[in-house]
């Protein structure tokens, strides 16, 4: 990623504040507009980009979709890690905020510089960052109100129709490409207002083309001739190439907690009781030998006092019983000299989108044929591990050879085998970015994680979409009700989104 000084951070800050003057808050700006006259396209571009990064690694999230994914253990105290329903009305609310955010780049900051210098790229590269949210919340829910959303501020729609999933992603695909195509070099850009590019137009290129690849693939078992065309045409196209090219947000360590990594965040102002990892994540860490570990997880206290120092993560959805039996200082927190660590020299990004991400769906891609050769697929795989490993907080560059001997090798395996080990290594890769991981276990299977004990609300069945807000079923009644129809156990968390076919 870019390099960002504190004082462009801060600079963005006050400029948020200033506009917060005006409007009391970014809320504000989700209404029609009555005293506002001028929306800064920066600032909100800014704060999308903050924003969606950092929901995806909160408290909330971790001890929902990732305790659902099994990073983290959950507990007594967020029921639904234990597999209990509840409506997600933040996380509906979240995501529509950010969509209107961006909405009013198109609509108000930007509105008749569709072809002008001073716009065109802009809004190109606020409507890549559309389609990226867009995915992020059909991916949690399945169909969502999206043809008829995020339209005029001044004209809100307050009862929209529910569009498939399907006809989603093929409109983004279609978007995509459209917003690529605009991306002039000799444009006005963000500049530092742009947390992942500073205004790179080169970037934002690969950017775009490597989130083609991602929504591709993601439609690999639900229309295998679209995720065919749309996954060879990313992969003849621009694509990230090292780990510069990650998209991410800076944070800060001895700052507002609001702007410390959201895993830092949990550790300072979260529950205490929600500080462990899952099992099965410790497990395969410590299983594999993977050099990672004590950067991910620290010692349990108990092993520490003991002068042997020993990692072991906690069971997911416990009962209320197994739970009454934990003794916390036997478990696993996150690592407190990097994830839990306040003073780590250099703080660690935000990630959005990664070189990794990247080279492991190549890989994926390689062992269909789409883009590539199967022989292709080993070394994309291998480049994926090495590239996950050098990012921070690990910094890892000399692999251990022993694990390049026990994890590099695709000999004797077969391709199932062989997506088994890139889609394990993306699940060890992906920590910190629960929605991503949730949607590519869903995606593949892997990696093979049990459910937790607990019988919740699921019968003891690991979740497979979000629940939709409960205001819609109180102010879009009746449009609710036929997305409803159309989930084969209701509006539950058995229920599977439409691309989520594999067997």
């Amino acid at each position: 990623m870019k390099t960002y000084t504190r004082s462009i951070y801060a600079a963005l800050l006050l400029g948020s504040l200033t506009l917060g003057s005006c409007t009391k808050n970014f809320n504000d700006l989700n209404t029609p507009p009555t005293s506002v006259t001028n929306i800064d396209a920066a600032i909100l571009l800014s704060k999308v980009q903050k924003d969606a990064a950092f929901a995806e690694g909160t408290e909330t999230a971790n001890i929902q979709v990732g305790s659902w994914v099994q990073y983290w253990a959950g507990g007594l105290v967020a029921p639904t890690s234990r597999y209990i329903q509840q409506p997600d009305n933040n996380m509906w609310a979240a995501h529509y905020t950010l969509l209107r955010n961006l909405g009013q780049i198109r609509n108000q900051a930007l509105k008749g510089k569709e072809e002008d210098p001073s716009g065109r790229t802009k809004l190109a590269i606020a409507r890549i960052m559309e389609i990226y949210v867009w995915q992020r919340l059909t991916d949690l829910f399945g169909d969502v109100p999206f043809s008829q959303t995020t339209e005029d501020a001044g004209n809100v729609n307050n009862k929209p129709v529910y569009d498939s999933q399907e006809a989603i992603y093929k409109q983004l695909i279609t978007d995509l490409d459209a917003a690529i195509a605009k991306l002039n070099t000799s444009d006005a850009s963000y500049g530092n207002a742009d947390f992942f590019y500073k205004g790179s137009i080169d970037s934002w290129k690969k950017f775009g083309n490597s989130l083609k690849l991602r929504l591709g693939m993601r439609l690999k078992y639900a229309s295998p001739t679209l995720a065919e065309k749309t996954v060879r045409e990313a992969m003849s196209g621009p694509l990230f190439t090292d780990n510069k090219d990650n998209a991410a947000v800076p944070t800060f360590n001895d700052a507002q907690t609001t702007n410390a990594h959201p895993i830092l965040a949990q550790f300072i102002s979260g529950s205490p009781d929600l500080r462990y990892l899952a099992s099965a994540f410790v497990n395969t860490l410590n299983n594999k030998k993977d050099p990672r570990l004590p950067f991910i997880a620290a010692p349990t206290v108990n092993s520490r006092n003991s002068g042997t120092p020993v990692y072991r993560g906690i069971g997911v959805a416990l009962t209320d019983a197994l739970l009454a039996g934990i003794i916390k200082d036997d478990y696993s927190t996150a690592s407190t000299t990097t994830y839990f660590n306040r003073t780590l020299a250099t703080p660690i990004p935000c990630y959005v989108f990664t070189y990794a991400d990247v080279c492991f769906f190549k890989a994926e891609a390689a062992l269909m044929g789409w883009g590539a050769a199967p022989a292709d697929a080993e070394k994309f795989y291998q480049d994926g591990i090495k590239a996950a490993m050098a990012m921070q907080p690990y910094n890892i560059t000399t692999i251990p050879q022993a694990y390049i001997d026990a994890e590099f090798s695709f000999a004797g395996l077969t391709p199932e085998q062989q997506l088994e080990r890139i889609m394990t290594q993306k699940w060890i890769q992906l920590f910190g970015r629960d929605y991503e991981a949730f949607a590519e276990w869903r995606r593949t299977g892997y990696p093979v994680l049990t459910p937790g004990p607990n019988q919740g609300s699921t019968n003891g069945t690991i979740p497979r979409r979000a629940v939709y807000s409960s205001l819609e079923t109180l102010l879009n009644t009746g449009n609710y009700q036929q997305a409803v129809k159309g989930l084969s156990q209701g509006d539950t968390y058995l229920s599977k989104v439409w691309w989520d076919k594999k067997q």
